[in-house]
């Protein structure tokens, strides 16, 4: 995995979340373009076994068959970023079309753009237990990070795991307490904090990651230990990493849309039938580096659910809305979410 140690917190506060979408920018890969016709179909995607039934989508050409059932030839496009606020500015400046990013994200450009462009979320990429693992001894709650304790996020005050640990922080300390650990927080792409955290030695204690890098952490180093559960904050299983879209594009696209949502439905139903050979793609596709043996026993662990109807969600969007992060309050996901079939039954 890369390191990106030699950097101060400030700086890295700067750059981590939007340091991928730069790099693509850079080198043309990134580019804003016009809305374009029906039959084009770019997915931004971010690290890590949550993004496993866009591999295997990706893989097996899932869209583009899905899509000629439409009567549609689907031109897919793969963007990788890290952090919710990149991705949300990629979505917005029209870079993209399909969003991936945790339900914090979702929340956050739902209520920007109410009114507006009007984006809700998709579906689910499963349900995921994400942990905040530390390799500090003297942290057992959160309650025992100290000045000197800095905690990796995708982005601060942003990604799902920053709101999980505010939504703790209020539990803990009380609503107007939601942000006390804010300050102790730097924006780093998972397998840089996942780095962090097993060498040891590093400004980096903590780390709000998920699946695989937080099992990493804690087959990597003797001291890294779980801190936190987002279930347990959440009060049980939740969708924690969601897709969403413009109300535009699936307006304009209704066929691309269509199959997409077909073809992660039929990714789901893969994943949960074929667990190996689901991991054999994830180390293809997802270019993860890991053991095989680990991987296929996160996949098969029984608090994760590969399904794209969205759980558990509106905890965290009550939490936000009562604290201000958001402006407008959903009466329920079905607010946040487009009124398809599959999202009918969510929460």
């Amino acid at each position: 995995m890369s390191s990106i140690f030699s950097l101060r917190a400030p700086t890295r506060r700067r750059l981590g979340a939007l340091a991928a979408s730069i790099a693509l920018l850079a080198t043309g890969t990134l580019t804003a373009t016009a809305a374009h016709a029906e039959g084009q179909l770019r997915i931004a995607e971010q690290f890590g076994i949550v993004y496993l039934l866009l591999n295997v989508a990706q893989e097996q050409k899932l869209i583009e068959k899905h899509g000629k059932a439409e009567g549609v030839d689907v031109k897919v496009e793969w963007l990788k970023l890290s952090g919710g606020s990149a991705v949300n500015d990629a979505l917005l400046s029209g870079n993209i079309d399909i969003a991936g990013a945790g339900v914090g994200p979702l929340l956050t450009i739902w209520d920007r753009t109410y009114g507006r462009q009007n984006v809700r979320g998709v579906a689910s990429l499963g349900n995921f237990p994400y942990y905040l693992v530390s390799n500090n001894p003297a942290v057992k709650t959160i309650a025992d990070f100290s000045d000197k304790d800095r905690i990796a996020t995708p982005a601060v005050g942003v990604s799902v795991q920053s709101r999980v640990l505010q939504l703790a922080s209020a539990k803990l300390w009380g609503d107007a307490q939601y942000k006390k650990l804010d300050a102790a927080q730097v924006a780093l792409p998972h397998p840089d904090a996942a780095a962090a955290i097993i060498s040891g030695g590093t400004e980096i204690t903590a780390h709000f990651g998920s699946p695989p890098f937080q099992e990493q952490e804690l087959a990597g180093n003797p001291k890294a230990h779980i801190v936190l559960s987002s279930y347990d904050v959440l009060g049980g299983p939740a969708s924690a990493t969601v897709l969403y879209a413009t109300e535009k594009f699936r307006k304009d696209n209704p066929k691309t849309y269509k199959a997409f949502v077909g073809a992660l439905d039929e990714a789901a139903q893969f994943v949960t039938a074929n667990p190996e050979k689901a991991a054999d793609i994830y180390l293809k596709v997802g270019q993860g580096k890991m053991d095989r043996n680990q991987l296929i026993k996160i996949i098969k662990n029984p608090e994760v659910q590969f399904k794209i109807t969205p759980q558990n969600t509106y905890a965290l969007a009550e939490f936000m809305h009562r604290v201000g992060a958001i402006k407008n309050k959903p009466a329920s996901a079905r607010d946040y979410f487009f009124d398809d079939a599959h999202a009918a039954a969510g929460n």
